[in-house]
C-alpha cells in the first residue's frame, strides 16, 4: 500500500519545541486522515533543527464509498422541519426521501445518503494545508508579505504519495508562498545542495549521505556514546544530564563530539556553579575524575566536522567558558563578602505577589510559622527562627541573580562560609525541597520545620486571596507545594496534623489521593480512610496501607462481605423504621449463642481497636478487626435479624450497628469497592 512522506523544511526550530511539534504534526495529520476515511497502518514523526518530517504507511489510494440512512421528521410535520431535514441530508426535495413506518411513532422520512470515495491525493491536498495553517506552535512568526505563521520561516515543502515500487506523485498544495514538491536540502554547512527524494526510505538514506541524522533519539545515542568514549579515554566520566542531552540533540543535525578544558583554579568555585555556568552558556557537559571530583574538562557537541580536528571550535568554547567562570567567581567572591542578613532589607524591594506583599513580608510570616512548627518536629526554636529569617537571603545575591536555579543551594554555601550553624546552612538549601517526585526531602528537624513552614506559608497565603489552581492551571506551583508537605510528613513519619481552613484541607486530600494512587494504592481504599476533617496525612497513609493489607487476606475479604451484609440490613431497616440504630446492645435480650458470641467479640475488638488507633497502630487495629470474621460468619449463618419479637429485632439491629461503628473506627468500609 502507498505511503505519505511529508517534510517541512525551515530555518532553525528551537530545540525545546521540536519533539512536541513532531508529535503534534503526526496527531493532526492522522486524525484528519481517519476523519476522511483513510485508515492507515503506521505513522512516525521526526524533527531536526531545520525540519519536521512525517511518514504514514499503509494508506489506501482512495477512501471507501459510504452509505448512511438519516432519519427525518414524521410525515405531516411542519414545513420548517422538513426543510431543515432536506438541508441536512443534501436532498433537493422530499420526493428523494423514502417513508418508513414505526408501529408506535407512525410514518417518518428517511434519507439514503450515498457518498462516493475520493482519491487519497485529493484528500491530502485539502488536509495538509489546513494542518499547517492551524499548527499549534507555542510561539510563531510571520515573514515576507503573507499572513502565514510558522515557528521560523518555511523554505521548502516535500509531500509525496506512492508505493515502494512506483514513482510517487507529489501531493499538490501551497502554503507560506511555497508549492509542495519532492526537493529537500542536506546539512547547512556540510552538504547544502538540493536533494530529490521519492519516499521515506530513500529520504532517510539521502539525508544521511547529506550529513543529517533524522531521528532525534539516534542523535542522542550518538552524542551519549561518543561523549562517554571520549571521557573514558581520558579516565573521566560524563555527568549525565538528560535535559541537556535532549536540548543538544535538538541543536545539531550531524553531531560531532569534542573535549575542551578550563583552568583548574576555577574548581575552587562550588561545583554546582561551574556546572550551571557551562551548561547554561555553552550547552556543554561537565565531567568527573576517577575519584568523583569535578574535572576541569567539558564536552562540546558541534554541528559540523571541523577540518582542523576541532581545534578552533574547542578554543572558542574555552575562551567563552573562561570568561563565564570568571564572572561566576566575581559574583561568588562578592557575595561572600556581604553577610547574608545584610541583604534582607533588599527583600523589601522584591514583590512576591501584589496581594501578598514583598518577599520580606513573606519572610516575616515564615519566621513566625516556623517557630510554631519547630517544637512539633523536634527542632530548636531559636535556631529554626534564624534559619527561616535567612532562608531567602540568597535571592538578592549576584550568583542567584545570574542562576536562579541555584537559590537555596548558594544560601547553604554562603551560610557555611560565614559561620552559621550547620543545621541553619542545611535548612537554607533544603527548605525548597522536594521540588519533584524524585527529589529528596528534608530529614533534619530544623530543615523540616522551615520547609513545612515555607510551603504552608505560600499555600495559606494564596488561599487567603482566592488564588487557587484551576484545571491544568497552577502558575504558583501550589500542587507541588502541597505534595511537598505530604512527602515531608509521611517520609519522616511525622505526627503533624494540618491546621488549615477546610477548603485547603480538601486540597491536601486531593493531592494525597494522587500521591497514594501513583504509589499503587486503590482509589476506593484511599477514599475509605479519608473523611472531611482528616488532617493527619501520615495517619491517612498508614490507614490506607493497613486496610490494603487486611483486605488482601481471606479474613479481611470475608469480614468485608459480612460488613456489607450488616450495612445493607441496617440501611434498609433504618429507612423503613425512620430511625438510626445507635448500637446500644441489651445483653439480656441476646438469645442465641451466635449473637451472644458476636456481641462479646465486638466489645473486645472495639476496645482493642480504639487502643490501637490511639497509638497510631493501624496494622494492629486491622489485625484486631480480622478477629471478627468468624463470629460475624457464624451470626449470619444462624441468626435471623428481623425476628418476630420487636425487642429481639431491635437488639440485633443495634448489634449490627455496633459492628458497623467498630469497623468505622479505622475506615469507612462502605466506600470499599468490589
Amino acid at each position: 500500500m502507498p505511503e505519505l512522506l511529508l517534510e517541512l523544511f525551515s530555518e532553525e526550530i528551537p530545540a525545546r519545541f521540536q519533539r512536541r511539534a513532531a508529535e503534534d504534526l503526526k496527531k493532526a495529520v492522522t486524525n484528519a486522515l481517519v476523519d476522511a476515511g483513510l485508515v492507515y497502518e503506521g505513522a512516525r514523526a521526526f524533527a531536526t533543527p531545520r525540519r519536521l518530517a512525517l511518514t504514514i504507511s499503509g494508506l489506501p489510494v482512495r477512501s471507501p464509498d459510504t452509505r448512511e440512512e438519516k432519519k427525518g421528521p414524521k410525515v405531516g410535520a411542519p414545513q420548517q422541519a422538513v426543510d431543515g431535514f432536506l438541508r441536512a441530508a443534501g436532498l433537493a426535495s422530499i420526493d428523494q426521501a423514502k417513508v418508513e413506518s414505526d408501529p408506535k411513532k407512525g410514518d417518518f422520512y428517511v434519507a439514503l445518503i450515498e457518498k462516493p470515495g475520493a482519491d487519497a491525493v485529493d484528500l491530502l491536498s485539502g488536509i495538509l494545508p489546513k494542518v499547517l495553517a492551524d499548527f499549534p506552535w507555542p510561539k510563531s512568526m510571520r515573514w515576507g508579505s503573507g499572513n502565514f505563521s510558522w515557528v521560523r520561516p518555511l523554505r521548502a515543502i516535500t509531500a509525496t504519495f506512492g508505493t515502494e515500487n512506483d514513482e510517487p506523485v507529489v501531493v499538490p498544495f501551497a502554503a507560506a508562498g511555497l508549492q509542495s514538491g519532492q526537493t529537500t536540502f542536506g546539512h547547512r554547512f556540510l552538504s547544502p545542495d538540493a536533494i530529490r527524494v521519492k519516499r521515506f526510505d530513500d529520504y532517510v538514506t539521502a539525508l544521511e549521505r547529506a550529513k543529517v541524522v533524522l531521528d532525534a533519539d539516534r542523535r542522542k545515542d550518538i552524542i551519549r556514546a561518543d561523549a562517554d568514549n571520549l571521557a573514558f579515554a581520558q579516565g573521566l566520566s560524563v555527568i549525565q544530564d538528560e535535559g541537556l542531552l535532549e536540548e543538544v540533540a535538538g541543536l545539531v543535525e550531524w553531531p560531532v563530539v569534542m573535549m575542551g578544558s578550563f583552568d583548574p583554579e576555577f574548581l575552587k568555585l562550588p561545583e554546582e556553579v561551574i556546572i550551571a555556568t557551562i551548561r547554561a552558556n555553552q550547552k556543554c557537559f561537565c565531567l568527573r575524575d576517577a575519584s568523583g571530583k569535578l574535572a576541569p574538562n567539558f564536552i562540546i557537541t558541534s554541528n559540523t566536522v571541523p577540518a582542523d580536528g576541532g581545534a578552533v571550535v574547542v578554543a572558542g568554547n574555552e575562551r567563552v567558558i573562561r570568561a563565564r567562570l570568571s564572572d561566576a567567581a566575581f559574583f561568588y567572591q562578592g557575595d561572600l563578602a556581604i553577610p547574608l542578613e545584610h541583604g534582607l532589607p533588599k527583600l523589601e524591594d522584591m514583590v512576591f505577589h501584589a496581594k501578598l506583599g514583598t518577599q520580606f513580608a513573606m519572610v516575616q510570616r515564615l519566621v513566625e510559622l516556623a517557630a510554631t512548627i519547630a517544637p512539633q518536629v523536634g527542632a530548636d526554636v531559636e535556631t529554626t527562627k534564624r534559619a527561616a529569617m535567612l532562608a531567602k537571603a540568597d535571592l538578592v545575591t549576584g550568583m542567584v541573580g545570574e542562576f536562579p536555579e541555584l537559590q537555596g543551594l548558594m544560601g547553604r554555601y554562603y551560610a557555611t562560609a560565614q559561620g552559621e550553624k550547620p543545621e541553619i546552612a542545611q535548612a537554607m538549601e533544603m527548605h525548597y525541597k522536594p521540588v519533584g517526585p524524585s527529589d529528596r526531602v528534608p530529614t533534619e528537624p530544623v530543615s523540616i520545620a522551615v520547609a513545612l513552614a515555607d510551603k504552608l506559608n505560600v499555600l495559606s497565603g494564596f488561599w487567603s486571596i482566592d488564588e487557587k489552581p484551576t484545571g491544568s492551571r497552577d502558575p504558583f506551583a501550589l500542587r507541588r507545594a502541597a505534595l511537598g508537605v505530604i512527602r515531608i510528613i509521611t517520609e519522616n513519619n511525622l505526627k503533624f496534623p494540618l491546621v488549615v481552613e477546610p477548603d485547603l484541607l480538601a486540597f491536601f486530600h486531593d493531592r494525597l489521593k494522587v500521591s497514594l494512587r501513583d504509589a499503587g494504592a486503590r482509589h476506593d481504599l484511599v477514599d475509605a480512610v479519608i473523611s472531611a476533617d482528616s488532617n493527619d496525612m501520615l495517619q491517612i497513609t498508614q490507614r490506607a496501607e493497613a486496610l490494603s493489607t487486611l483486605l488482601a487476606t481471606d479474613d479481611g475479604a470475608n469480614l468485608l462481605a459480612g460488613y456489607r451484609r450488616a450495612a445493607n440490613i441496617l440501611a434498609a431497616e433504618e429507612k423503613k423504621d425512620g430511625k438510626t440504630y445507635a448500637g446500644a446492645v441489651d445483653q439480656a435480650a441476646l438469645k442465641l449463642p451466635e449473637e451472644i458470641a458476636l456481641a462479646a467479640a465486638v466489645d473486645i475488638v472495639n476496645a482493642a481497636v480504639a487502643g490501637c488507633v490511639g497509638q497510631n497502630d493501624y496494622k494492629g487495629a486491622m489485625a484486631e478487626l480480622a478477629r471478627l470474621r468468624a463470629p460475624v460468619d457464624a451470626f449470619f449463618t444462624a441468626v435471623l435479624v428481623n425476628d418476630s419479637d420487636p425487642a429481639v429485632r431491635t437488639n440485633r439491629l443495634n448489634l449490627l450497628a455496633r459492628l458497623r461503628d467498630t469497623m468505622h473506627l479505622v475506615a469507612d468500609f462502605g466506600k470499599v469497592a468490589g
